[in-house]
């Protein structure tokens, strides 16, 4: 908690997304939280120390991305000998574009990749130094799908006949249950639909269903024993059917509805389709990059995992197929192709970037929002919802005080 001889910050000359608005009002930050200026001003009776003109700006909490496999030509799942560089500078690089806490994820990989990159992808604080918070690992896979695996490698798929079993013989319980955030399974694959309880017991991770098959009927159950997230919606999953929807059909569902990541580079998702699905299920949209090692980076040929990557215009395939690797979008970027695509309104497209999130984690009593007592990191954006200006922890980050060292050139 703030103390009371901690400098006060004041953003003023803004409007602030606090309750689901944007409202005219200022914002004061005191030792890397959000407080009360009630508390300053009467409380303690002092004046801001440092008052920061917003010039009509808005005032956002940082965004959040809950999967990403890398960027600035690092892979979470391919540099395993690198994998602290690659997590340094992956923070680093991501806090500048605005994005303040983030889920580094890892492609289906064998089991001795597990044990080495996941202690390195668990919870840290962000700083200027930190550079973006590590909210936890995404595990994608193994337990997905063959016919809709997308970009991951076949030999590397398992099944869970064994249940539990299966699941600490490929991750380690305990990796997942201290460096995990959420792991995405198909819920179709032997032994997967069974476990979710009881993974979810035994390590207190979260469960998203993708890269699957399933029938109506199996992912409903599946979302009834405790999966509460969809991967990259509308990707590697079945095609919506009238009479059998599907993991899509879980947005129309009676009853609490999960949440959905959705991949808003112009690329993975036709318009039309985020439309629908927004439309659907405004509360439950999570953007995501789905960003790979290309990002921030030029053409060329890169890595996700084991496999190689063809990287030309926003586009990467896995080399010599159609099959998408990933994205090379920003997460600001697909924050301003949302409005694009639906017509939402700003303070939507930012929650989704934001609130959603957190929510879907479970931590947004700290991240995501702008609420008193939660951590200070906070965006100034144009009215076009460019960055100008990125504080993680009440801590102005910029490229004098926050260093990244790309990977490596692409190679053509």
């Amino acid at each position: 908690m703030p103390s009371i001889s901690d400098p006060v910050t004041q953003f003023y000359n803004c409007r602030v997304l606090r309750g689901h608005a944007l409202v005219e009002d200022s914002l004061y930050m005191q030792g890397g939280k959000i407080v009360d200026p009630a508390r300053v001003f009467w409380d303690e009776r002092r004046r801001p120390d440092v008052r920061i003109d917003c010039k009509g700006g808005i005032v956002s909490p940082g965004f959040i991305d809950v999967q990403i496999n890398g960027a600035y030509g690092y892979d979470f799942s391919n540099d395993t000998a690198e994998i602290e560089d690659a997590v340094r500078n992956v923070s680093r690089g991501l806090l500048l574009q605005g994005c303040t806490a983030y889920c580094p994820t890892t492609v289906s990989s064998r089991p001795d990749v597990y044990r080495t990159v996941l202690p390195h992808l668990g919870p840290r604080a962000g700083s200027v130094e930190n550079g973006a918070a590590v909210l936890g690992a995404h595990v994608e896979g193994p337990f997905i799908s063959p016919h809709k695996k997308g970009a991951h490698e076949l030999a590397t798929l398992r099944t869970a006949a064994r249940g539990l079993a299966d699941f600490d013989a490929c991750y380690g319980l305990e990796n997942l249950r201290r460096h995990a955030a959420y792991v995405t399974v198909a819920p179709e694959v032997e032994g997967v639909l069974d476990a979710i309880p009881e993974l979810i017991a035994a390590t207190g991770v979260g469960v998203a269903l993708g890269h699957t098959n399933a029938t109506t009927d199996v992912v409903t159950r599946a979302h009834a024993g405790g999966a509460g997230m969809v991967t990259h919606l509308f990707n590697a999953m079945h095609a919506f059917h009238q009479r059998d929807p599907g993991l899509v059909g879980l947005l129309g569902s009676a009853g609490p509805r999960p949440f959905y990541g959705i991949i808003c580079d112009g690329v993975h998702v036709h318009p039309h389709s985020v439309r629908i699905a927004y439309y659907a299920h405004p509360e439950g949209a999570c953007l995501v990059t789905d960003a790979m090692s290309a990002q921030s980076l030029p053409n060329g040929r890169y890595k996700i995992g084991e496999m190689d990557v063809d990287v030309h215009g926003g586009h990467a395939y896995i080399q010599g197929t159609d099959t998408f690797a990933g994205s090379t979008a920003t997460l600001a970027e697909c924050v301003r192709n949302f409005i694009k695509f639906t017509g939402a309104s700003q303070v939507e497209a930012l929650e989704n970037a934001t609130l959603h999130p957190a929510q879907m984690l479970g931590i947004a009593d700290r991240k995501g929002t702008l609420e008193h007592g939660a951590d200070a990191d906070v965006l100034i954006l144009d009215a076009g919802l460019h960055v100008q200006r990125v504080f993680i922890g009440g801590v102005e980050a910029t490229p004098d005080n926050v260093h990244v060292s790309e990977k490596k050139l692409p190679v053509s």
